[in-house]
Parts: C-alpha cells; structure tokens; sequence
C-alpha cells in the first residue's frame, strides 16, 4: 500500500495539565495569524462553554485552523488544532481527540511541572506513537524554575517508557499571555513564529492513502439546525465529494447507505461548506439521520471498516431521579421522568465515557462516569438547562477478577503550607493513602504525591480544605484499579442538622442553633421537613426547627434589645455537596438552589429505620 502526504498539512492536539496556559496559548496563535475570530488580548476563545469559562478548564475538545506564512520561503500551511481537556474524567474526549492528530503540543507549566492530567495524556499520546513537541509556557512568572521542569518532564517521558526517539523532543519556550516563543532562553522572544516552526517541522504531515476507498472514523458529533447531526473525523484513505454514495459501518454488522449531503471543513473558529475534501483534512460530514461515535464512513462499493475506539470505563455511579421533595416542580422547567430519560439518553450520544441504565423505577435512572468532576459537569450542565432532580451519593464502580474483586485508585498530588503538613500525613493515613514522595518546596510548602484509592479519595477535598484552612492545592488522576482496600472507612462519618418543620428560617431560631455547628442557609430561606439546614458538631443527626420565631408579648425584658450576631453560612458548592451527601441523603438540583434532604423526611422514621438495622 504506497503512502502520499499533504506536505501543507499539520493537524496537532494541544494537551496540558489543568490551568496550565492551554488555552491562553491557542489564542495567542490565532492572533499571531489573524485569525478571523479571534479576540484581543485575554480572551479565552476556545473555551466557549459558559462552565469553561467559570471554572477555567477545558471540557469539551474543539477544533480550530489557521493558516501560517514562513518568513522564508513564502510557504503557506494550514495548521488543524484541537483544543483537549485537561482533566482525566474526560479521558474520553482526549483519547478520540488523539486519534484525529499527527502530532501534539504538550503544555507545561514553568513553575508546576509536569501535572497528574499531564502524565495521562501523555501516557495516551506515546501508545499511539505520536511525535511530542515540549512548550515550556509562562516563563515569564517570577517563581519559574525552567531548569527544575525540562528535567522532571524528561523523567516523566523516560518513567512512560518513551522510546528514544520519543525522547529527543524539542522545547519551545513561550509566555502565551504575551504571545512570545524562543527556542533559546537566552534570546528573549518577539512573537510566536517560532512555535509554528517547531510545528512544521517536528510535527509530519498526514500520512494518506488517496487511492485506497475511502475511510472516516467518527470520531465526534456536531449538530446543524438544517442538515441534523453530522460526524466530525479524519479522512484516513481516498477523497470525499459532495453528494458522493457513501457507507455506514457500525457495531455488530450495521450497515446503512446514504450521500454525503454536506461536506465542512475547518477556517478560523468556524466550520465551513465546501464541495471536496482531501486526504488526512479533518471534515464534518451530513447525510445520515443517526449517526455515532466509532462507526466508520466508506465506500459502498469496497467497505472497510477501522477498528472502533475502546473508552476507559466508568469508575463512579450515582443515581439520578425526578424530584419528589415537597419543593418539586416550583424552580425547575423540565421535571418529569421522561424528560429527564431523553437528556441523559441524548449525552450519551457525544458524551462516550458516560453509562446510563434503567433501574426498577421508571424515575430512577443510574449513571456513571470517569469520576467526580465528570458527573458534577453534567449536573451543572442539565441544571442550567433548566431540568430538576436528584442525585444519590456517588459511590466506587468495583470489577471482578480471577484475583478478588478490584477498586480503582488514583494518583493524588497535595500542596500544602508546611504548618499542615502533619494535617495531610494524618488525613491521608486514614484513607489508606500510600506516600509515594514529599518534598519542600523553595516557598516553604510541602509536596505530597500519594496513590489512594477511590474510595479513600470521596470527600477528601472538602476535608482538606476546611482542615487546613483552604490553603490546600489538590489533584488527582486515575491510576489503574488494583486488589481492593481492607478496613476502609468508605465515608467520612458526619451528623446533619435536620430540619423539622417547613416554612422560612429565622434569624432568632439561627442564633441559637448555630452552636450546634455549622450551618448551610441564612434567615429568610424556604425549608421542609427532612432538609438538611447544617452539619452538626457530632457525627450524629441533630433534628432542629429552624422556623422558630420568638412569641410576641407584652412584657419587657431586659434582654430584649441584645443584638442578634449570626455567622455566615457555608458556601455550598455542587462539588463539595457531592462530596457531603451520605447514603441516608440526596442531593435535590434545580437551576435556582441545590438542598441536601433526608430520603426519610420523618425524624421518627428514621429512628425506627436505624434501630431496626442490623
């Protein structure tokens, strides 16, 4: 099978640890090339969703192209990037997004280093034998240590048993907030050219079989309003034209033939028509009504089909159900059990590490997911959407082996001031967590890497945190499952303040409640009974009335006019309600509030319900 390449053709994948300057870098190229689109300097315009945004990260894996001039010889290259997350729950978009590219920028940090969410990238980058090229970025922060992070990142390649060609990857030092790269420190940077000529001539071009059948692995899905879903791959083999008869190949022998109504390929920021695509360009194709990830376009007459992708699976679960608290259906747009079925049937559409399944009840459906994260940005997601529900305690996906039954674990690295490094020693010594490696640092904190397992690792960031007084900094990656933890305390035992009565919280009911421990509402707040207004200072449920009022008399008191000093309530976040939650509660979503509630709102119920257990 004799093999061309488009020799003006670069498609790269930009990978990096979480808040590392990805983004930041991908904007300064698409400036440096005037780009249409592109903003001025500070905006993010590859992150486009409004959570991406918010929490700084990258969820979901865009595409992007820009044309590049050499300086020299006049050459024009057209450049395909991909914008991947840098976050291990979404493995699933980085290990389709890596199918797609040639070659791939990694992103470090020139003070942090390599990170967890680097590490596992680059494990999924070398597998597929794709050429590193190293950016050293934000060289111009005053605490850098560049020498310190080219030597860790080389160890790191060398740990991922990285072939030696492999390991003679070039470095690019950038600022990406200033647009500047050199290829020598010594030699202070002027714009970003110099990263595109490390692109062009590291990273190769596509290698493509023009002559063969065609060949398009679906690696993505796209949504038009006139032409309906359309699959997002990369020509592998042959040509594409519009209206041409093409195949599609899926799981178990599918078959299903169409022509390729539309045809779009990347300029800029946008998608846009064109009548004919080559080999090795990445396009987006319309025609068929039903189309999914991993299935494979080809030519009816000579089919070949690739080999689908294989997704890490899930490592949490959780439940989702329609609301039943008596709050139900004031707050929410989208409340009912089919409503709620079609939402989560449609992510899985384009959301591939997610599982959805039907349970007994026709409300409750079970879900799971790459980890935490992953499920709380669905949540969020489908809350600012406008749906109402609630979600159980996420709780560890077990596989079982000829060996016993296994859990998965997780790399865990932890930066914390050293007044709190016995905090950390003593927290993670009762979650089973083995210390891989401590080191101080040159600001005085401490470095902890650590491998724990998931169990160990649900609401240890919530526990940290308020333990060392929110000077804690944690990540986390998944490490592999292994044998599963004996005399594992799975949950972090925690009483609640339950309310007792419905109607609105006083401030004179807060007052003195508010020495029993530490409250999640302030006066003014709407509460039914079962809900969970605090966590007590016991780790046993305390029923308070939270709408008490005081009783209007006649009589003056001398302490009638002393001033009322209440603490602020805690701020509940939907990551650290997650973490909170216990296997008695459930955590009730809708797009104005989030309430943690008692799946038995009686406190006598309760009672009986824990007396008759065994």
């Amino acid at each position: 099978m004799s093999e061309t390449s488009q020799n003006h053709l670069r498609n790269i994948a930009i990978i990096a640890h979480v808040d590392h300057g990805k983004t930041t870098l991908v904007d300064a190229m698409l400036r440096h090339t005037k780009t249409k689109g592109a903003g001025g300097e500070g905006a993010l315009i590859m992150d486009s969703m409004d959570l991406e945004r918010e929490k700084g990260i990258t969820i979901r894996a865009k595409n992007a192209s820009l044309r590049y001039m050499q300086a020299g010889t006049g050459e024009e290259y057209k450049i395909n990037i991909v914008d991947t997350p840098g976050h291990a729950d979404f493995g699933g978009e980085v290990e389709r997004t890596l199918r797609m590219v040639d070659g791939a920028l990694l992103l470090i940090d020139a003070k942090d280093g390599p990170m967890p969410q680097t590490r596992f990238v680059l494990r999924k980058a070398l597998e597929l034998g794709i050429p590193i090229v190293v950016v050293v970025n934000k060289i111009d922060r005053a605490d850098s240590q560049i020498d310190d992070v080219v030597n860790r990142t080389f160890d790191l390649f060398v740990s991922l048993s990285a072939s030696s060609k492999q390991l003679d990857f070039p470095i690019v030092y950038t600022s990406g907030l200033k647009g500047t790269a050199t290829l020598d420190l010594k030699k202070t940077g002027t714009d970003i050219a110099p990263l595109f000529e490390i692109i062009v001539s590291h990273v190769p071009p596509p290698a493509v079989n023009p002559g063969e059948p065609l060949q398009v692995l679906v690696l993505a899905l796209a949504y038009d309003p006139f032409l309906g879903k359309m699959g997002i791959g990369k020509i592998q083999a042959g040509t594409l034209r519009r209206n041409q008869p093409v195949l599609r190949m899926g799981a178990e022998g599918f078959r299903q033939q169409s022509n390729a109504a539309a045809l779009f390929v990347y300029q800029g920021l946008e998608r846009v028509q064109t009548d004919e695509v080559d080999c090795g360009e990445i396009v987006a194709i319309a025609g068929f009504s039903e189309i999914n990830i991993g299935e494979t376009i080809t030519d009816p007459d000579r089919p070949r089909q690739l080999p689908t992708i294989v997704i890490e699976q899930p490592t949490l679960k959780m439940t989702f159900a329609v609301n039943k608290s008596p709050f139900a259906g004031k707050e929410g747009k989208y409340v009912t059990s089919r409503m709620l079925r079609d939402r989560l049937m449609k992510e899985l559409e384009t959301n591939v590490a997610l599982r959805v399944a039907e349970t007994d009840s026709a409300d409750t459906f079970l879900v799971s997911g790459r980890g935490e994260l992953h499920l709380a940005i669905l949540i969020e997601t489908m809350r600012r959407e406008g749906y109402e529900f609630e979600v159980s305690q996420p709780e560890v996906v077990f596989h079982e082996e000829a060996g016993g039954k296994q859990e998965p674990f997780e790399a865990l690295e932890i930066d914390a001031p050293s007044e709190y490094q016995g905090v950390v020693i003593e927290e993670l010594g009762q979650r089973r967590g083995e210390l891989q490696r401590m080191d101080p640092s040159e600001t005085g904190d401490f470095h902890f890497e650590y491998r724990i397992s998931m169990r160990g690792l649900l609401g240890l960031k919530g526990a940290l945190l308020k333990k060392t007084r929110g000077n804690a900094s944690i990540h986390h990656v998944f490490d592999g499952y292994g044998p599963m933890v004996q005399d594992l305390n799975t949950q972090e035992s925690h009483g609640s303040l339950v309310s007792t009565d419905d109607g609105m919280s006083s401030a004179y009911a807060i007052t003195y409640i508010q020495e029993r421990g530490e409250l999640f509402v302030g006066p003014g707040v709407p509460v039914y009974q079962g809900m969970v207004v605090g966590q007590a200072n016991r780790d046993m449920d305390v029923d308070v009335n939270v709408c008490k009022t005081k009783k209007l008399t006649n009589v003056r008191n001398s302490t009638g006019e002393t001033t009322i000093v209440l603490t602020p309530p805690r701020e509940f976040t939907l990551e650290l309600a997650l973490e909170y939650i216990g296997p008695d509660e459930l955590l009730e979503v809708t797009p104005k509030s989030l309430r943690v509630r008692k799946r038995v709102a009686d406190s006598k119920l309760r009672l009986r319900a824990r007396r008759e257990a065994p």
